[in-house]
């Protein structure tokens, strides 16, 4: 028994890893979650665990038993910190930014306006249904508090399997984060009555605690670990170990040691380490990092939502009575959601990206429950100081909302995504999209024909080998086209390619981290106009070349010339890689033009409408060598060390694609490539030496 005790967990690790990717397998042509199945397949493990199928399975149901009885902060400890760095570390910062306001009052004002209205639900229900007599304020609100917090771990799981708008999901995906500390911080409120030493006394000092030290706490974290790597380096392997342990550091110390929230540490952890720290690390680190949380994230999601499962079918006893009460409780929570959103929805179609009617119906459809409200309701069932009746129904109706939800609420999004039109395809990109299909499957049918005549292939059996073609597709119907809609799509490819582009020149050394940084941010700011406004239109990167006010001001005087001299070099050089950068981005993006204006499925004047791109782009090319020409006269000296530090970079860069390549034709040992790379990053690192910059100042 012993032994079966210590390989239980690792046994249901094994089978749950094992099914879950059956499972996958089988819902991969199907629309249904592939997180709900996991979950549906936790509740049947733990009904057949309940009902003594497994009683001489041997190690099955110790397995099995160990997920059930699993401590609810485990559950935490384990995987929050996986999963809400994977959110965060994803989420793009600068959409996190436009969306902050809208989530901020869903996650404050919002759970408070859900907490009084779920509380005053069960009141209700208290004084029609005996079952509920022993409810007073106090539970209603406490319950609230735990129900009114939508999981951050269900909702990035459902949102990851429906690909919606990347605006959209931030939004959901930031208020179901940011709720966290609001929703501990009320729950605690009424909990910590019964519990020793866990009253709140001042609730609004303590929110503010709770979530701006959170913030503080893993921005401080992620700025040390960027600092220590960027110290120590290593391989691949050697710094996500440093981000894993930072990051459960991070976690551990905000929810164990000072008390504030570790889920919205971890957002601020995961946003720090992806705008500050992802254009420090090497290419190959990023590369890696992408993969590797691509996995942890998939495991620790299989095992949570199977866990989930086991517990509530381990855990909630269900009679007839009490299965109509859940189900009232079920359909007043989504109510209550409704009229969250309702009352916020004048201020959040205003504000940031703003919010429009169908977008707020799926907000409000979209509040999924899942570990986090469960663990709280866990630890309800846990205290004695609560009724045993109480207790027994907060864990009954939580586990019950949390399976409704996500067998009801996430099965249908889909379906409601699509009967809304927030899936549906614009005229201008499904044309376009289509053309693009239809020009890999010419060249495709254009290979073929040069196949066919090598005499070596002359054996195959050709009939067979068309029946691997693309399939013929048939121009999509769309509405009528016009020159704005085929604009706007053309721009927001072109962004998308510039974007790619600027984070290639970055990896092969031609731009710097803080060009690479106004770059992307110009880029984001044209995105957020949907492709409606000119792409001459660069405010980020023409602001950069203004002249800072303290050097315009200090150069008045004598001293302030020379004092202010040294300090222009950085400034020259950044803005000198930021133009070069720039120009090599929109000479590629004319080609990406050139391709739209020749295709086949766009009438002549959608092609002229594309054309006139050409234009817009030619002059980004224009104006920027004029501004570069510019630097050159006014600061040859700091130009000349930047492109001196240009050529540095692109031949280190030149040096490290010969390693790899060379590597990777297995001509050159494993052993002696990694030598050759950390000799080059020790190469690379002397540019931002105290000596190099000295170098620098005093280049004449």
């Amino acid at each position: 028994m012993e032994t079966n005790a210590l390989l239980a967990p690792l046994i249901f690790v094994v089978i749950c890893l094992v099914v879950g990717a059956i499972l996958k397998s089988v819902l991969k042509k199907t629309n249904f979650p592939y997180t709900v199945g996991l979950f549906v397949l936790g509740i049947g493990l733990g009904l057949l665990d309940r009902f003594g199928v497994f009683q001489d399975a041997g190690i099955v149901k110790p397995a099995i038993d160990f997920a059930g009885n699993m401590d609810p902060d485990l559950i935490l400890y384990i995987f929050l910190p996986l999963l809400i760095f994977d959110g965060a570390y994803e989420l793009d910062l600068h959409v996190f930014r436009k969306s902050l306001l809208n989530s901020t009052l869903l996650a404050g004002p919002g759970m408070v306006i859900a907490m009084f209205l779920t509380g005053a639900l069960i009141m209700g229900m208290a004084a029609i249904f005996p079952e509920c007599s022993g409810w007073n304020w106090s539970y209603a609100l406490m319950f609230g508090a735990l129900i009114s917090a939508t999981d951050p771990v269900a909702v990035v799981a459902l949102l990851k399997e429906l690909r919606t708008s990347k605006r959209f999901s931030t939004l959901v995906d930031a208020e179901s984060m940011l709720n966290d500390g609001t929703g501990i911080v009320l729950f605690m409120i009424f909990f910590g009555v019964y519990t020793a030493g866990g009253v709140v006394e001042s609730p609004v000092l303590n929110f503010l605690i709770v979530v701006f030290g959170g913030v503080l706490l893993g921005w401080v974290i992620a700025r040390f670990t960027i600092w220590f790597l960027s110290k120590v380096g290593g391989d691949e392997a050697v710094q996500n170990s440093v981000i894993i342990v930072s990051s459960y550091i991070t976690f551990i110390l905000a929810q164990s040691f000072l008390d504030v929230s570790g889920v919205i540490a971890l957002v601020a952890f995961g946003l720090t380490i992806s705008y500050i720290g992802r254009p420090k690390l090497k290419p190959e680190v990023n590369k890696f990092m992408a993969s590797f949380w691509e996995l942890m994230a998939y495991m620790a999601n299989t095992l949570i939502f199977i866990i989930v499962g086991v517990v509530i079918a381990l855990k909630v006893d269900l009679t007839w009575t009490s299965l109509l009460l859940l189900l009232l409780v079920y359909v007043g929570v989504n109510i209550v959601r409704m009229l969250m959103v309702a009352m916020l929805y004048p201020i959040m179609k205003k504000t940031g990206y703003g919010l429009s009617m169908r977008e707020s119906f799926i907000l409000s459809w979209g509040g999924l429950r899942g570990a986090l409200g469960l663990t709280l309701a866990l630890m309800v069932s846990y205290t004695v100081a609560i009724p045993e009746d109480i207790r027994r129904q907060i864990l009954l109706y939580t586990g019950g909302i949390v399976t409704l939800t996500l067998a009801v609420n996430a099965t249908t999004m889909r379906w409601f995504l699509l009967k809304l039109g927030l899936t549906k395809v614009a005229s201008a990109k499904a044309l376009l999209d289509y053309g693009i299909r239809k020009q890999i499957a010419d060249n495709t049918g254009k290979y073929l024909e040069k196949l066919k005549k090598k005499e070596v292939l002359g054996a195959s059996n050709w009939p067979l080998v068309e029946q691997f073609l693309p399939e013929n597709e048939e121009t999509p119907q769309v509405a009528p086209l016009t020159t704005e809609d085929v604009l706007a799509d053309v721009r927001i490819r072109v962004l998308k390619k510039e974007k790619a582009i600027y984070w290639r020149l970055f990896d092969e050394g031609i731009i710097s981290n803080l060009s690479l940084k106004v770059l992307i941010s110009a880029v984001d700011e044209l995105y957020d106009r949907d492709g409606r406004t000119p792409l001459f239109y660069r405010k980020w990167i023409y602001d950069y070349f203004q002249e800072p006010f303290y050097m315009r001001w200090t150069k008045r005087f004598s001293w302030g010339r020379e004092w202010w001299s040294h300090r222009s070099h950085e400034w020259v050089i950044v803005g000198y890689d930021l133009g070069r950068g720039f120009i090599i981005a929109q000479r590629e993006a004319l080609k990406l033009v050139d391709d739209f204006a020749q295709s086949t499925v766009l009438s002549d004047i959608e092609k002229d409408a594309v054309s006139e791109l050409e234009v817009e782009i030619n002059e980004n090319i224009t104006r920027m060598n004029e501004v570069l020409e510019e630097v050159a006269q006014y600061y040859p000296a700091s130009y000349k060390c930047a492109v001196t530090r240009k050529a540095i970079r692109m031949m280190l860069a030149n040096e490290k694609r010969q390693v790899s390549q060379l590597e990777s034709e297995g001509v050159l040992p494993s052993v002696d490539a990694k030598a050759m790379e950390d000799n080059l990053d020790e190469r690379y690192s002397q540019l931002n030496t105290p000596h190099m910059n000295r170098l620098i100042r005093e280049f004449k």
